[in-house]
């Protein structure tokens, strides 16, 4: 079972190039894609308390014993949004967050201009592992920013349920973009 938010934008118009000869566009987001963008964008902080709880409010009666943030594929950032807001959620909703549950150990850089699905999977092949013991027989919800493709999330998924032997495993991203590749 897997939900987002909201999505990450409503609308994105060109607008014309700026000076530098770079385009612009007049893009339109939703509450929740807005305040994502300025987390991860801007690096606004005061972001992360109104997005975990939207998450918080709307995962309230799920059955959930730890949280699991999918690992950031941009590893530069100085903040990583998914891992600040998870930690949130942690603690409004009592839950613990399991950072080590699932461990990236194959660089796979950011997937988001690899438009073909067979390409994300064979990209993101061998590009996890989980913990056994923080998992096993857990009910886990899997957490990230971004709903594209759900590559990852599947790989994540598959994953935690095969080697991790979780009980149950739920998704909530924050956004989902508006077309899904």
């Amino acid at each position: 079972m897997g939900y987002a938010l909201d999505f990450q934008t409503t609308s994105s118009t060109f607008i014309g190039y700026n000076a530098f000869g770079h385009p612009e566009f007049d893009t339109k987001r939703p509450p929740v894609g807005e305040l994502l963008y300025q987390l991860k964008n801007r690096g606004d902080a005061t972001a992360i308390e109104p997005l975990a709880d939207a998450a918080v409010a709307f995962i309230r009666n799920w059955p959930v014993d730890l949280i699991v943030p999918i690992p950031p594929s941009n590893t530069s950032r100085k903040r990583q949004p998914v891992i600040e807001v998870a930690r949130e959620i942690s603690r409004k909703k009592g839950v613990p967050l399991c950072e080590g549950c699932i461990k990236k150990v194959k660089n796979t850089g950011q997937l988001k201009d690899v438009f073909d699905r067979a390409k994300r999977d064979e990209i993101l092949a061998g590009a996890f592992v989980v913990d056994l013991k923080q998992t096993q027989k857990r009910r886990l919800l899997v957490f990230d920013d971004l709903y594209r493709s759900g590559a990852t999330a599947a790989a994540v998924t598959r994953l935690l349920l095969s080697d991790g032997a979780a009980a149950q495993v739920y998704l909530l991203t924050l956004t989902q973009t508006r077309k899904n590749l």
